[in-house]
């Protein structure tokens, strides 16, 4: 008997879809604004550069579980910027991007076939990825009543959401880690974004004591220096929380030789001990943000969520769908993400991010002005 091609059942990867539309922005003639993407373009912080740099003779096997200096950079940081407390170095787990985590750890932690995968309603898609490749079932729910009385093996937060921006208010995620505890399921929260807030309620780790109780038991918390440091080249993140978890997942990522590469662990641990940089990089998305909003809004786009991360989720009153949106900014020459990407909820939105250069948020600007 074949076996069913792993590729099978897996979703359609989404970013293929808009090969065609990619091109007719390129043909623009003062050339594509590609808002489609959160990729940074700003340079990587000399602190972090430099890091690397004095790391580069690196001959020997890096270990699994991380070098001490970067776990107690990853606590530090957690303490200093996000009030989280009691939390020690076999609390951290650093891991090659948030991504590769993300989509492997309910397979990693044992969650298969007959087990249920939580993840919000308008969601990344990486959750439902990682949930089909361990053959567990998953729903796309941002309520708890809708599991009924069956108990998801693993729930997913996301807060700061990518795509919305939306900020989940303490006393929410309070109840979300009370209702988990409660059912013995795993609660993993994706703050990859956390440090990307702009306007409302202040985004509030699960690992906070004020939501975890002082206890993270149950809990895992998911953080990316992708956004933070401009970082996404180097893959650099990490999963910190219950210490019994990580010990399980220690114990299958160095089986597989899942290892951050020692240069990459000494630049994220200068990434997080310095907080001036990502200050300045915080204000320089602040106000790309500010000018493109404020265009979308003037160009007869509302702006919905949006209090955090990297995107406007945007819509247009009387557009039938979101690919109707995409091919209005498509004509102009800006590529944007249709939020049927983000599932079925999404359908009326797209989400355009602010990580391009100021010169390239200047003509989408002109565009949509004109």
């Amino acid at each position: 008997m074949t076996s069913r091609p792993v590729s099978g059942r897996l979703p359609d990867f989404p970013w293929d879809q808009l090969t065609a539309y990619a091109a007719t922005a390129r043909a623009h003639p003062d050339g594509i604004v590609d808002l489609s993407v959160g990729t940074p373009v700003d340079p990587t912080p000399l602190v972090v550069q430099d890091a690397l740099r004095a790391a580069a003779d690196a001959p020997g096997y890096p270990t699994t579980l991380g070098l001490p200096e970067t776990r107690q950079a990853a606590v530090d940081w957690l303490a200093r910027r996000h009030g989280v407390t009691g939390l020690g170095l076999d609390g951290v787990l650093p891991v090659i991007g948030s991504k590769e985590l993300i989509a492997s750890l309910p397979g990693h932690l044992g969650v298969g076939e007959g087990d249920l995968v939580g993840y919000p309603e308008v969601a990344y898609p990486t959750y439902e990825v990682g949930a089909a490749l361990c053959g567990a079932r998953a729903i796309a729910t941002d309520s708890l009543t809708a599991f009924g009385p069956e108990v998801p093996a693993l729930l997913w937060l996301n807060s700061p959401s990518n795509p919305t921006g939306r900020v989940l208010p303490l006393d929410h995620l309070r109840k979300v880690v009370e209702w988990c505890r409660e059912r013995g399921t795993l609660l993993v929260s994706d703050e990859c974004y956390v440090e990307c807030a702009w306007e409302g309620e202040q985004p509030v780790s699960v690992l906070h004591p004020e939501v975890s109780g002082g206890s993270h038991e149950g809990i895992l918390a998911v953080h990316s220096l992708s956004k933070r440091s401009n970082l996404a080249g180097y893959r650099c993140a990490f999963v910190a929380g219950d210490t019994e978890v990580l010990a399980e997942l220690l114990a299958v990522r160095k089986n597989l030789g899942l290892m951050m590469p020692t240069p990459q662990q000494r630049a994220m641990a200068a990434a997080l001990d310095d907080d001036d940089h990502a200050v300045a990089q915080h204000a320089t998305y602040a106000a790309r943000r500010a000018v493109l909003r404020e265009a979308l809004e003037r160009a007869g786009f509302r702006v919905d969520h949006s209090e955090a991360s990297l995107y406007l989720w945007t819509t247009r009153e009387g557009a039938s769908d979101c690919w109707e949106l995409v091919r209005w900014f498509t004509d102009r020459g800006i590529l944007v993400a249709p939020g049927s990407f983000y599932g079925r909820a999404g359908r009326s939105h797209v989400r355009i991010a602010f990580t391009a250069t100021d010169e390239r948020v200047g003509a989408a600007v002109a565009r949509l002005a004109g």
